[in-house]
């Protein structure tokens, strides 16, 4: 197979090693000579592209399947329209144009588009209530990625990632020296956020669907805060609750809006369509940072 990897990066990255160790062609795409430099450092291809200029997308590989992993950097809702709505058009319209289409494209999503369940189960069937102007925008991308891509003859696939953790992005830090307050976190380690599309592309599977990409077992966050510390050999962090934190007046936007949130998600969907999780909890995704932090 052979596959473009559209912002490879933190995800893309490891997605690309994982596919390429199985055999197939891949073809990373970034926008900066840095960016360019990490997917060459892979084994993969390397093309120079951006999907807000639609004048560099002409440069993107004839391909069995795109993955649409571009970011917007963290930046505001405006910027993320921009990439993950205007971008994605772009690139699905790039391809419907040619010939030789993909056969199909995996846009990779996030939970945010659920908004508050008060802890809640979710999965896949619950329907979308994005709270924010940005996680609006990402709720109009899913649309984009599953209707335009049919409007040109391409199966869309949308993989809704959980929160994302793995090498360099353990972010002990938060939850060791809190304050930590209520709600659920919902997580998926980077190994498994790639492995988790490289089976559905490998496979075949989820044309045309939405697939959440969650680990086992959503956690309370002050249990997991408990847990993280006693491994640690640390003391356990202070606790507070929302409206404590809140009316502190020292939490960013996104901080809030993941303390005003909270919802467990489910993972029975791709468990049934029999994907294998490298980290299946938190237990085992962390037990790097733990012996990191211990010096062992």
């Amino acid at each position: 197979m052979h596959v473009t990897i559209i912002g490879c990066g933190y995800v893309g990255l490891e997605l690309a090693s994982q596919l390429l160790a199985d055999g197939h062609e891949v073809v990373g795409v970034r926008r900066s000579r840095s960016g360019l430099d990490a997917v060459e450092a892979t084994g993969a291809a390397s093309v120079a592209a951006d999907v807000t200029d639609t004048d560099s997308l002409s440069a993107l590989p004839d391909t069995d399947a795109v993955v649409f992993a571009a970011s917007s950097g963290g930046r505001g809702a405006d910027a993320a329209r921009s990439v993950y709505v205007e971008g994605l058009r772009n690139v699905i319209r790039e391809y419907g144009a040619r010939d030789s289409r993909p056969g199909r494209l995996v846009y990779t999503s996030s939970t945010g588009v659920y908004g508050d369940h008060d802890g809640d189960w979710v999965d896949e069937g619950t329907p979308l209530d994005p709270t924010t102007d940005k996680t609006r925008v990402l709720a109009e991308a899913e649309r984009v990625a599953l209707e335009g891509t049919a409007e040109v003859g391409i199966d869309g696939t949308v993989a809704r990632y959980a929160g994302l953790y793995g090498p360099d992005r353990y972010r002990l830090e938060r939850y060791l020296n809190g304050p930590v307050t209520a709600g659920y976190l919902n997580m998926i380690h980077r190994d498994d956020a790639a492995g988790a599309v490289r089976f559905l592309l490998t496979g075949d599977c989820a044309r045309d669907e939405v697939v959440l990409v969650v680990d086992d077992e959503p956690v309370d966050k002050r249990a997991f805060a408990d847990w993280l510390a006693d491994e640690c050999g640390v003391e356990r962090p202070e606790k507070r609750t929302k409206a404590e934190r809140i009316a502190a007046g020292d939490l960013s936007t996104a901080a809030e809006r993941r303390i005003r949130t909270s919802k467990r998600c489910s993972n029975d969907r791709l468990r049934a369509l029999g994907y294998g999780f490298k980290y299946p909890t938190y237990r085992s995704g962390y037990r790097a940072a733990i012996d990191a932090f211990r010096g062992e």
